[in-house]
């Protein structure tokens, strides 16, 4: 897997594919391996995937503790880190996002509450506690999670000039926004330079297409997909029996019900032929589709396990044509109306 694309003007080559740390926190993904974890992130290096990407809410901190743990392992100046400021739990600034259970290093279990804060003083904190975690001095990538909640609370303008101040001092190489629309991207690109922003698409969930997706051709702007499987449900191995429990990731989710399994699974035993013509599996075959919307698009992909990057790995050398890929949107296409009718 050698393709490679400019994240947006930066300068900076990346693969195609990217490694998504999320899972690797732990927290409400289960307890994970460390060790395992490590071994993934390592694998990844050395199956060419560069850009590793994570977060300080991924678990308290604990993703990135297990990217730094792999980052004293690896070479430096070969691996692209990504990380986020913007939510915080250590003190009242900002506002309300979310409560989550976790343990101190007592193994005591807290409640803590996360809030959006993207003052200039809670960005530069929360990029020195990352940098601690990490083991490093710099990040490739600093994106901002999730904008406040109350539009124009802390402006735009103030938040990129603290990043493009971090930028001049050597501590970040370029800028990217999460979960923006298309009035919030554009005051980014009024303040500085933004090179990528990061949204959720998979060929059951296309929305960045309708706005955000134009804005970033329109402007070099790297578009980072991420749930190109929508957390599994698109590798064909979820029976039409599961079901989703309460406190689990997946519960509450879009095409999570019983009868939206049911669906997609008649959707993707459609597809038997298409991973017997590319001798690949069915996420292989979702991850290329999302990479072939745009020369834009870097997709992210979340692995914990070696059988996972090896796995994911493979999508992007799947040769799939311009007629496939047509087939496998208009099947996606009308999976998706029957959903809306069935609501």
């Amino acid at each position: 897997m050698n393709e490679k694309r400019e994240l947006g003007h930066s300068g900076i080559l990346t693969s195609a594919l990217g490694l998504g740390c999320w899972a690797i926190g732990g927290g409400n993904w289960g307890d994970n391996d460390d060790s395992v974890s490590v071994d993934t992130i390592r694998r990844a290096v050395e199956l060419g995937i560069n850009w590793i990407d994570t977060a300080p809410a991924y678990n308290f901190g604990h993703s990135e503790e297990v990217v730094g743990r792999a980052l004293r392992e690896l070479p430096r100046d070969k691996v692209i880190i990504s990380t986020k400021c913007g939510l915080q739990w250590y003190d009242e600034g900002g506002e309300y996002h979310f409560s989550r259970e976790s343990r101190d290093p007592s193994n005591k279990i807290l409640l803590r509450d996360v809030r959006r804060d993207l003052s200039p003083r809670a960005i530069r904190r929360d990029l020195e506690y990352s940098l601690k975690r990490l083991g490093t001095d710099y990040v490739d990538i600093l994106y901002t999670h999730w904008q406040c909640k109350t539009y124009g609370l802390v402006p735009v303008a103030e938040t990129m000039g603290t990043l493009l101040d971090m930028k001049k001092e050597g501590k970040i190489r370029a800028i990217g926004a999460c979960n923006v629309d298309g009035r919030i991207l554009t005051e980014y690109l009024q303040a500085g330079q933004l090179d990528v922003i990061q949204e959720k698409m998979s060929i059951l969930d296309r929305k960045p297409e309708k706005e955000l997706l134009p804005l970033c051709e329109k402007h070099g702007i790297t578009l980072q997909t991420y749930s190109p499987i929508e957390q599994g449900l698109l590798s064909g191995k979820i029976s039409n029996d599961y079901r989703t429990q309460p406190g689990e990731v997946r519960h509450g989710r879009p095409w999570w019900t019983p009868e939206d399994i049911a669906a997609v699974n008649a959707m993707l035993a459609g597809w038997s032929d298409l991973t017997e013509k590319y001798h690949c599996s069915l996420a292989n075959l979702c991850v290329k589709w999302n990479s072939m919307v745009s020369d834009r698009i870097n997709v992210l992909c979340g692995a914990r396990k070696l059988s996972q990057i090896e796995d994911n790995a493979r999508s992007l050398d799947v040769a799939l044509s311009r007629e496939d890929f047509l087939r496998m949107k208009a099947d996606a296409d009308r999976c998706i109306r029957e959903r809306e009718a069935r609501q």
